[in-house]
């Protein structure tokens, strides 16, 4: 083989390790005059946009903005996590609130027909007025004097008590006071033979022997 069908071999191979480089320059070239006019726009629309907050940004204010948050980066990672975390729990709670919520308002609709806010507002009302009628010691020395209202209450509560109110509340119903007329003493002896006037003489002595409970202790120690 001479040298010139070395220089041509060469020449050759040469050849054959450019083409697939001037194929990739030419991919690149027409991708190039592809992506010119696109970016010719995405530069002229983000002109457009930023002229709209050009006179709100400085560009110190964002290498204020990054050395804050490179400085506060374990901070926003926690914030991140905790945002993680929210999001989380709503997901869980949602389908619980989707069926809560809706009982819930139904329950307060139904006591709002029933009167109770109104009750509730009237309360605070009373309260109002009587914090401003009355002192920090009035309140104290009125709730001493309903403690012990409670506990006469409570004595009223057993069963021999109720049935004395009971059977008292059944007076006014058998009495006619249209038919009261003056009475003397021979009145009062014409009545004792009344059967009736007879048992009523005997329960208003059982009740006068129990009116002697209501004297002072001390009273009834002395004598």
């Amino acid at each position: 083989m001479n040298h010139e069908e070395i220089i041509l071999n060469r020449l050759e191979q040469l050849e054959k390790e450019i083409a697939p480089l001037s194929d990739s320059a030419r991919s690149i070239s027409e991708l190039k005059d592809e992506l010119t006019p696109r970016v010719n726009e995405a530069v002229k629309a983000l002109i457009v946009e930023l002229a709209d907050i050009e006179a709100d940004f400085q560009l110190e204010d964002l290498l204020f903005f990054i050395k804050k948050a490179l400085r506060n980066i374990r901070n926003l990672t926690y914030s991140l996590d905790q945002l993680k975390n929210i999001i989380d729990f709503v997901l869980i709670a949602e389908p619980l609130l989707k069926s809560t919520v809706p009982q819930i308002i139904f329950y307060m609709d139904d006591l709002e027909k029933k009167g109770v806010f109104t009750l509730f507002r009237s309360s605070l009302e009373i309260i109002k007025k009587t914090a401003e009628t009355y002192t920090a010691e009035d309140m104290a020395q009125i709730g001493d004097g309903l403690v012990k209202l409670l506990g006469s209450f409570k004595k009223l509560t057993t069963p021999e008590a109720l049935e004395v109110l009971d059977r008292a509340a059944e007076v006014p119903s058998r009495v006619d006071l249209s038919c009261a007329k003056p009475a003397g003493a021979w009145g009062l002896l014409w009545a004792l033979g009344n059967p009736e006037v007879k048992e009523g003489m005997g329960v208003l002595l059982e009740l006068t022997k129990g009116l002697s409970t209501l004297r002072p202790k001390e009273i009834q120690t002395n004598t």
